[in-house]
């Protein structure tokens, strides 16, 4: 690094709080391919040095038009406040996946883009423990690697247990960093649970094969039942994890999982045959009844960053009509009570009359 890098970094401006809804500028300075289908992408603040505050465990939003069309998507930052004057997030290629392949197949160093946060209580500043165990597969390892990069940054001798599931070892997201981690911090215990195929060039940590299984848990982590516990994976993934340790007598006080996901099914009926009206523009609501696919077909202006009711980005107004709320977790009392929704995660009920 030159003098006037160093120079640039010491002089560097504190990440200021931004008010909700205002974007920041990210600069792409970096691509790194972590599995074959897995990409980390580091950014600094785009035209000057900035330090970046944030809870490890938190999101960032990103804010793209592809095709034309304005998209966004909440990616959880792999990165870890320990380590200020950068941000990453880590994307993996999905069928289907609009937002995420085009990062992969588009990104590079170089390139410039907006984003809002960081936002999410699924992190370490607001759930405090102790002893930790961190589980995930997939893609959910990237909380947990951020959660752990900063204990182990910040806290001497912190007590990690972490279990990761993976199809193969050729999935296996960060096993370089995680190895160091392992090897350099003796409170740091790591384990893999990998399904299907040969694992044996994992040296560095214990391994059960197939799925995750209380048995296996216990085989890895003896003692997990008296540590607090934080999951991030597939839905199916956390839902399992979640009745496996119920199942088992852990005490649930001490659970706590990432909570992006679809909506679930709705507790009333719903279906088409409402209308909703935004302005002097109307449009028809399909099988869902979801708030948000209404004012996207009518091509409306409106932030749906983590579409499970978590960031807050798509807030508005219901002047008219009744609802079900499957999220309030931004939502305040008197918002509430005057008519605000998340549009991602409010159905309708009946024809609604919308304020963006």
């Amino acid at each position: 690094m030159s003098q006037h890098r160093d120079a640039a970094l010491l002089a560097a401006k504190p990440w200021q709080d931004l008010p909700p809804g205002t974007p920041f500028r990210l600069c792409c300075m970096e691509r790194i391919d972590e599995t074959h289908d897995v990409v980390t992408f580091r950014f600094e603040a785009a035209g000057q040095a900035v330090r970046f505050n944030y809870k490890p465990g938190q999101f960032i939003s990103l804010l793209l038009e592809i095709a034309g069309e304005p998209h966004s998507r909440a990616y959880t930052l792999s990165s870890s406040p320990s380590r200020p004057y950068s941000i990453s997030i880590t994307v993996k290629r999905v069928e289907g996946g609009l937002v995420s392949n085009y990062l992969i197949d588009n990104l590079r160093p170089g390139h410039a883009l907006d984003a809002m946060g960081p936002s999410g209580s699924f992190n370490l500043v607001d759930i405090p423990a102790d002893r930790y165990l961190f589980l995930s597969a997939g893609c959910g390892i990237t909380p947990m690697f951020s959660m752990s990069r900063w204990l182990t940054d910040t806290r001497v001798g912190a007590d990690i247990a972490f279990v990761h599931s993976a199809k193969s070892a050729n999935d296996l997201i960060f096993a370089r960093k995680l190895e160091s981690m392992a090897n350099n911090h003796s409170g740091f215990r790591l384990g893999y649970v990998i399904e299907q195929g040969d694992s044996s060039d994992l040296p560095c940590a214990p391994v059960r094969p197939g799925r995750l299984t209380v048995s296996g848990l216990d085989t890895l982590v003896s003692d997990w039942r008296e540590r607090t516990l934080f999951v991030c994976g597939p839905e199916a993934y956390m839902a399992a994890v979640e009745a496996m340790v119920r199942e088992a007598g852990f005490a649930m006080s001490r659970f706590h999982q990432e909570s992006f996901g679809k909506p679930g099914a709705p507790t009333q009926s719903v279906g088409q045959g409402f209308m909703l009206k935004v302005g002097e523009k109307a449009h028809p609501l399909g099988e869902s009844g979801l708030l948000l696919e209404g004012i996207e077909a009518l091509k409306l202006p409106i932030i749906a960053a983590c579409r499970s009711g978590v960031c807050g980005a798509c807030k508005c107004q219901v002047l008219e009509g009744d609802i079900e709320r499957l999220s309030e977790m931004t939502l305040t009392e008197e918002e509430k009570a005057n008519g605000m929704v998340l549009a991602c995660s409010t159905r309708a009920l009946s024809h609604i009359s919308l304020k963006l």
